[in-house]
């Protein structure tokens, strides 16, 4: 008997759009014009390839390896087959080619650290890594935590550990063969300890001129990493952060033998399921003491800072990747005789997801452009760095909470759908705002950086000194400068009545007031391409300026501006400035 076979007629005409096999760097007209002022024009042209190939790769293979390791998640192995102890995380193969197109294709953990990356004979300047890490979480977002630990791990490392172990660990940590290469990792979470430290329990003691370290850690990414930055309270120091000590872990003792210590269980995550968390207990493993004792929280910091600016820099991305899909489908799907974007009240909605995946835009890139000044040996963008470091965690990670929802809105009951990608980019972004500091605590070290490091000055000046250039329309120059004084004039109020129940409005204010600026700043290098410059009024417009909340929205002119902004074309120098006519 043969196969009984069912043919089914379907109406193809209005099918949900699916932007599998698109390009997401070509997509991406915005990304592309503002490179080309933010890389040298040489290292732009020798990239240009390297991002179109992993536009590509975004929208074929490695949204089809995320989706199967995100479905797939790591386990634990406690024992071999043959009954021994035996710990391992064994990793779905998917997620193990994610692993080698970031570390080893992409370098996105070793291009800061040595020369070579993409064929280039010099070290890749911050630029390249947090632009190539912006495409790639707009596939997969868990894997970009081991490779931002064992970055900065990497960068702490250098900073603080002496020649013997820097030369041990290195060479394996920014390694080009994926058999040889060491992953970092970061301990520092127990549970009587999350966002204050000072609470730490684990203990470290010396004997015979070796460190030893005894406690819990609750929550540990990257739990098999080759090596881990741990903090822990050195036995008879004083209480508190005073006692603090860091510590390089290693998976991996002298003799081939696993470290004294034991990861109890995997935890069962919201978001980022193809990586492994775990639960660790330490049993006495060997570690090695980094810089001084009691400021090994100061000294994680650096650590903890770099991972702040690369979550800001994958929320950016996972916005990114959201508005993609949302424009894909209000343009190619039909409901009562219109396109989506040709609807109003879609083309308001998507006009609040683009706005501040503009601004996360604009703050990843001009913070890389301060980051290698500051590197540069420029004071001035150190102190702003410290500054914009947190802005960017902070507000860059909530708004994509937002963004995504929204997004997963505008594909309806099939965005709820795990076959497509939304809803794991939901579940992904609601870690931003937790990991390395929750809003509260980031939105507080904002306002430190400004107490404490008297930050505020020198990005006040720096940001004037944006402001400067000439083609900057006088008026867009006086109405930013007026907002920005209001911004540093609460935040100084805020400091001086020690009031920290504002600071989350304080924080917001000044990430806004950062990207417009920047925007404007950005108009005048792309040489009349005034579309960012509408973008900076448009924060102006609904972000920094009171809105009645019976004002009506709509006007045919700025109507018409907004459809061009959300075509993503061309805005001449009149359609910018009517926006804040």
């Amino acid at each position: 008997m043969g196969n009984l076979s069912i043919v089914q007629h379907i109406d193809v005409s209005n099918n949900i759009p699916d932007r599998h096999g698109q390009n997401f760097f070509r997509e991406d007209p915005n990304f592309q014009q503002l490179l080309k002022i933010y890389l040298p024009a040489d290292l732009y042209q020798h990239l240009l390839p390297h991002f179109e190939k992993l536009g590509a790769d975004l929208g074929s293979t490695l949204d089809d390896l995320a989706l199967s390791a995100d479905k797939n998640p790591p386990t634990l192995q406690y024992r071999n087959r043959q009954g021994f102890d035996e710990q391992k995380v064994n990793k779905h193969p998917d997620y193990i080619e994610l692993e080698k197109k970031a570390y080893i294709d992409l370098n996105l953990a070793s291009m800061s650290h040595r020369e070579g990356a993409f064929g280039w004979n010099d070290v890749m300047p911050p630029m390249v890594k947090y632009a190539m890490t912006y495409l790639f979480v707009q596939a997969e977002f868990g894997l970009c935590c081991p490779v931002s630990m064992t970055d900065s791990l990497t960068m702490t490392m250098c900073k603080y550990a002496s020649k013997e172990i820097i030369d041990k660990y290195l060479p394996n940590l920014t390694s080009a063969d994926f058999d040889e290469l060491t992953q970092g990792a970061m301990f520092i979470t127990e549970q009587g300890a999350g966002s204050d430290v000072s609470q730490i329990t684990t203990v470290a003691h010396e004997k015979d001129g070796k460190w030893y370290l005894t406690g819990d850690k609750w929550f540990c990414s990257n739990p098999d990493a080759g090596v881990a930055m741990v903090l822990a309270h050195v036995e008879g120091a004083p209480a508190g952060m005073k006692g603090l000590g860091l510590f390089l872990m290693p998976k991996l003792l002298d003799n081939g033998k696993h470290n004294h210590y034991e990861i109890l269980r995997l935890k069962d995550k919201m978001g980022s399921r193809s990586m492994a968390s775990g639960e660790i207990s330490l049993q006495g493993a060997e570690a090695h003491l980094l810089g001084e004792i009691g400021r090994g929280f100061q000294q994680m910091a650096d650590m903890i800072n770099w991972s702040r600016l690369s979550n800001g820099v994958r929320a950016a991305g996972l916005m990114r990747r959201s508005v993609g899909e949302a424009l894909y489908i209000c343009k190619n799907r039909h409901a009562f005789g219109k396109t989506l974007q040709d609807l109003p009240l879609q083309r308001k909605q998507l006009l609040k997801m683009m706005l501040p995946s503009e601004q996360a835009k604009t703050m990843v890139l001009h913070t890389a452009r301060v980051l290698n000044l500051s590197k540069l040996g420029n004071a001035q963008a150190l102190k702003c760095i410290r500054i914009l470091t947190p802005l960017i965690k902070f507000r860059a990670c909530r708004d994509a909470r937002k963004v995504t929802g929204d997004a997963m809105e505008v594909r309806g009951g099939c965005g709820f759908i795990e076959e497509w990608s939304d809803a794991r980019i939901v579940r992904d972004a609601h870690l931003g705002s937790i990991w390395e500091g929750t809003s509260n605590i980031v939105a507080l070290d904002v306002i430190r950086a400004v107490e404490r490091a008297e930050a505020l000055p020198d990005l006040k000046a720096y940001l004037l000194h944006l402001l400067s250039h000439e083609k900057i329309p006088a008026i867009s120059r006086q109405v930013l400068t007026h907002k920005l004084l209001e911004v540093e004039q609460f935040i100084l109020n805020i400091v001086a009545e020690k009031n920290q129940s504002d600071t989350r409005k304080a924080a917001s204010a000044l990430y806004n007031i950062c990207t417009a600026i920047m925007m404007a700043w950005e108009a005048v290098q792309l040489e009349d391409h005034w579309q960012r410059l509408a973008w900076a009024h448009l924060v102006i417009k609904y972000k920094l300026s009171p809105v009645h909340p019976f004002a009506r929205d709509h006007n045919t002119q700025l109507d018409v501006v907004l459809s061009t902004l959300i075509q993503q074309d061309s805005v001449n120098l009149e359609q910018a400035m009517s926006i804040i006519a």
